[in-house]
């Protein structure tokens, strides 16, 4: 595939960044800083994670949405479940909400896969001082459960939470591994700790009209620390399929 830049007169970098080095107990500067460049060569999907806050207020709960652009994403099973995971900077609003989730609703949280016409949502989503409410300007549907969908994307999916584990605390993943964890120790480094979730795809949403031909059909990604989306590379010669004579 060839890679296409995404342009725009908006100038604030996507805060998509991977963590700054630890100051103890991790792997050594030389490593983090050859495999920041290393995956600064490669492309990865941009998403979005939606989800509600429950906030009491006036002993009453009241609930409101709140969206989070992701610096990493992934497919990582199909089967017997479809699986997908991702991490999240600690603190985070989007972390605790996840952490604090009814482990019997249908669907906790819907990963909206970005299109190349996105640029901005995902900027408006990673840029909380710049874009306190971004659900006020991103036009959205609601899931049956309730929960955000993001309009324009390439597809949305709904999501259960099955376990997080907070990557800081490699101890308490090995002594652990396997079964839920529960809250590990809090960080006191000077670099960003973060938490991985794992969840469980239960209904895929949408998909993208094939027949269109616009933006909206190609996928965001994020690659040399800015936003670029793909074309169709050319066959050379040696990859045709040979024609039958």
């Amino acid at each position: 595939m060839f890679f296409r830049r995404c342009t725009s007169h908006n100038t604030h970098r996507p805060s998509l960044s991977l963590c700054k080095p630890y100051s103890s107990s991790s792997p050594s500067i030389a490593t983090q800083e050859r495999l920041r460049a290393l995956l600064r060569e490669t492309a990865q999907p941009v998403a979005v994670v939606t989800s509600r806050l429950q906030s009491s207020s006036s002993n009453a709960t009241s609930a409101a949405y709140h969206g989070a652009t992701l610096s990493s994403f992934s497919s990582i099973a199909m089967d017997p479940h479809p699986l997908i995971a991702f991490s999240l900077r600690l603190p985070s609003r989007m972390a605790t909400a996840l952490k604090s989730v009814d482990p019997s609703a249908p669907s906790h949280m819907v990963v909206n896969i970005l299109s190349a016409a996105q640029m901005h949502t995902a900027i408006s989503f990673s840029r909380v001082d710049l874009h306190p409410e971004p659900f006020k300007h991103e036009p959205y549907t609601l899931t049956k459960e309730g929960l955000p969908m993001l309009e324009g994307s390439l597809g949305a999916l709904s999501c259960k939470m099955v376990s997080s584990w907070p990557l800081h605390d490699l101890e308490l993943i090995e002594q652990s591994l396997g079964a839920k964890l529960e809250a590990g120790s809090e960080w006191s480094g000077d670099g960003v700790a973060s938490e991985l979730f794992v969840a469980r795809v239960v209904r895929v949403e949408k998909t993208v009209d094939t027949e269109d031909q616009s933006w909206r059909t190609l996928p965001l990604l994020y690659h040399r620390r800015t936003y670029a989306t793909t074309s169709e590379m050319p066959l050379a010669d040696a990859q045709r399929k040979p024609q039958n004579s």
